[in-house]
């Protein structure tokens, strides 16, 4: 069985949709056929076996302009990249690629289509055109959790499977930097300074204006606490700004992309998550199986992984942010982290991710 994922592009922007489609694709097993084809391509992605760069613009995707009267040109080229004599699976980052690959899907019974949503998105009467025309035998529509498979269930008549996508804990565990080796990776005091951390794209949807806002109303009751933001993205003009205006230099850390992010998370004390969406947040069991407390968005998909256990503060409300992280700094972080490890039940999250995802590209009963 021959797989083809297919995605966007790749780079930053795509590291936990790429990071989500590789921990599916490993559940193939080492020998398994996988082609990863990014339409538009990415600098760098050359030197990786397996990847498949097309350069394609967006307008040409999308069939905008000039591209409108060559769509059908770029689906055969695509299409005659396919093998259509071995039966094949089409794994697709969301419906801005089904888009594109669906019509070819449609023109081939060796092709089955996998459709993997990974966060909010806008289904158009042509998506259920398109989507009408293939087999349902041939098509499986995916969430990355059970609370954006309820979401997208709204929006089409098509059954859609919750995947809670998971982390592998031993393997993940082990890979791990001590406290000490993570601090000094990201120069931080090696002393008992408490220590926020923050990790994702820096985009206004990932909500560090206001969390870095509602750092520096915590300084008043926590004057030697510092606040990471690992990351890169469009917004760092603007957060950097926010943090001169606050006179927060110095105290708030913004290293940009680091290499090897995931080995960090115990140079934190808390890891704070103030997400206005998200449709997973891989960043949560990150940190978790890592053993480090969290403090997130009351969102329902975080809700689902913590329950109980999870410390909520409302959306881009900064004086609850701050009292919430001045509270948090208060209780102990090693009985917080046990509750939450307890309740991600990350053993189980694995087991279950792994026979969902090789029942979803086994092959046909």
């Amino acid at each position: 069985m021959r797989v083809i994922n297919v995605m966007w592009s790749g780079g930053a922007a795509y590291t936990s949709v790429l990071k989500v489609h590789q921990q599916l694709l490993n559940q193939l097993g080492p020998q398994a056929p996988v082609t990863t084809w990014l339409l538009q391509g990415e600098a760098g992605a050359e030197q990786q076996a397996g990847v498949h760069l097309w350069h394609m613009s967006s307008a040409q995707l999308k069939g905008r302009g000039f591209w409108r009267l060559l769509k059908r040109w770029t689906q055969a080229k695509l299409s005659r990249a396919l093998s259509h004599q071995d039966e094949q699976i089409i794994l697709m980052d969301g419906f801005g690629v089904a888009r594109v690959m669906l019509p070819i899907v449609k023109k081939s019974p060796k092709l089955r289509a996998v459709i993997m949503v990974h966060g909010t998105t806008r289904i158009s009467r042509s998506d259920l055109d398109l989507l009408h025309c293939i087999p349902r035998e041939r098509l499986s529509i995916v969430a990355v959790s059970a609370t954006l498979a309820e979401e997208v269930q709204q929006s089409l008549p098509f059954p859609v499977r919750a995947m809670r996508c998971a982390v592998e804990p031993k393997a993940y565990i082990s890979q791990l930097l001590s406290r000490q080796e993570a601090r000094s990776q990201l120069g931080l005091p090696q002393d008992d300074t408490p220590v926020i951390g923050a990790v994702g794209r820096l985009v206004d949807t990932k909500g560090f204006s206001c969390l870095i806002e509602a750092y520096s109303r915590a300084l008043s009751q926590q004057p030697r606490l510092r606040l990471v933001i690992l990351g890169e993205g469009s917004q760092r003009r603007q957060l950097q700004m926010l943090i001169e205006q606050h006179g927060l230099l110095g105290k708030v850390l913004l290293p940009g992309h680091v290499p090897h992010v995931t080995q960090l998370y115990r140079a934190f004390d808390w890891v704070a998550i103030p997400s206005e969406q998200e449709g997973l947040g891989l960043i949560l069991q990150e940190a978790v199986i890592a053993s480090v407390p969290v403090i997130a968005s009351d969102l329902p998909v975080f809700v689902e992984q913590l329950g109980v256990a999870g410390h909520y503060v409302p959306i881009n409300d900064c004086a609850a942010w701050a009292e919430a992280i001045c509270t948090a700094l208060g209780r102990s972080a090693l009985t917080v982290a046990k509750q939450q490890y307890l309740a991600l039940a990350p053993e189980q999250s694995w087991q279950n991710f792994q026979q969902t995802a090789k029942a979803l590209l086994g092959p046909r009963q």
